[in-house]
């Protein structure tokens, strides 16, 4: 007799979480997330179908194979494992579950999902992350993006969450490690772009005056020169 796994039929789709990275497009049209292990080669947006990451022609997610989305019953568990070095900049997603899914223990494997929300950790200096900005590496045709606190990326192209949620294409909520939604910069950030704008516009200065004193210099040594000629 052929056992049957027991079939569910809820009210409302399931809620998982798993850890992903954001993606932009390389012409900057696009937002999405590449997963961290299984598929991680294949980003995906906010409302996306899995395909067999084998090739296989099967309908996900199959019984035979591991491919299809991956998520996790718990929050905490997602978020934990952004505690690996390997993962420390990856961000947590709340998903709904859609269409065929296979329950475990911990998590979910299943055909569809719309991503929910985002849950953004602090910047790698301890800060609350404020944007998006280009992680130095990447997928071919997207850069991927990684928490910033608007202050430690400055020579680095980044992305509002605003504009991120914008690109997703859907409804997309993106909170901080702290609970502050996106907005404007962290007041340390500020305080570092004003003393480095500062700090520049001082030296102008000094370069301005030291011009002024080599040119007096010059001609005085002209004069100097002169005088002796003359004599």
């Amino acid at each position: 007799m052929r056992l049957r796994l027991p079939q569910e039929r809820p009210a409302r789709p399931p809620t998982g979480y798993k850890i992903a990275y954001p993606v932009l497009s390389g012409d900057g049209a696009r937002t999405g997330f590449t997963g961290v292990s299984l598929g991680g080669g294949a980003p995906y947006g906010v409302l996306d179908d899995a395909r067999c990451v084998y090739g296989r022609r099967h309908r996900v997610p199959s019984r035979l194979c591991d491919c299809g989305f991956h998520c996790l019953h718990a929050s905490a568990e997602a978020r934990a494992l952004t505690c690996e070095g390997a993962h420390r900049r990856a961000v947590v997603l709340e998903v709904s579950v859609l269409g065929a899914y296979i329950r475990y223990e911990h998590g979910m494997r299943y055909a569809r999902q719309r991503v929910r929300g985002v849950r953004v950790g602090p910047c790698p200096c301890g800060r609350a992350a404020t944007r998006f900005a280009d992680a130095g590496w990447g997928l071919p045709g997207w850069r991927v993006l990684a928490p910033d606190c608007g202050g430690c990326s400055l020579g680095r192209s980044g992305l509002t969450f605003a504009g991120f949620a914008e690109r997703a294409g859907g409804p997309l909520t993106i909170v901080t490690e702290g609970g502050a939604t996106g907005g404007p910069p962290h007041a340390d950030a500020d305080a570092d772009a004003t003393t480095l704008a500062g700090l520049m516009a001082e030296a102008a200065l000094l370069q301005a005056r030291l011009d002024w004193f080599q040119g007096r210099l010059a001609r005085l040594a002209d004069g100097g020169q002169a005088g002796t000629a003359d004599r």
